[in-house]
């Protein structure tokens, strides 16, 4: 059974970061990937961040578009930890950040983190 539990998620004002952090436990195997959405009211989830794996080394870093150049996504294996340095945040970053696991056919979420930007 896998878990995936977000923080870091809370109240910032336009122009400020954030870094979001997302702890894994339970038994993994094979990570094909790890990311970040987010989804705002009344929009649907997209996706912020994520590292996917194409092999046992090799691995690609994309972006959506919305945080390209100014959110960083990176991973501690040591510590089963998946972080989402988010700088320059606007108003319209406001949402519910969801980290995503992805383990051959089976998918998980964690429960969300608020994310609130005021301008």
């Amino acid at each position: 059974q896998v878990q995936l539990v977000e923080s870091g998620g809370g109240l910032v004002q336009a122009g400020g970061s954030l870094r979001l952090s997302c702890a894994a436990s339970g038994s993994i195997s094979s990570i094909n990937g790890v990311g970040w959405y987010r989804q705002a009211p009344g929009k649907q989830r997209e996706l912020a961040a994520a590292i996917i794996s194409g092999d046992s080394t090799n691995y690609v870093t994309h972006y959506g578009d919305f945080a390209k150049g100014r959110f960083t996504i990176s991973r501690d294996n040591a510590k089963n930890t998946v972080y989402l340095e988010m700088n320059s945040l606007e108003p319209e970053d406001t949402a519910v950040y969801y980290c995503n696991l992805v383990t051959g056919p089976d998918t998980y979420w964690g429960q969300g983190t608020q994310v609130t930007v005021s301008s």
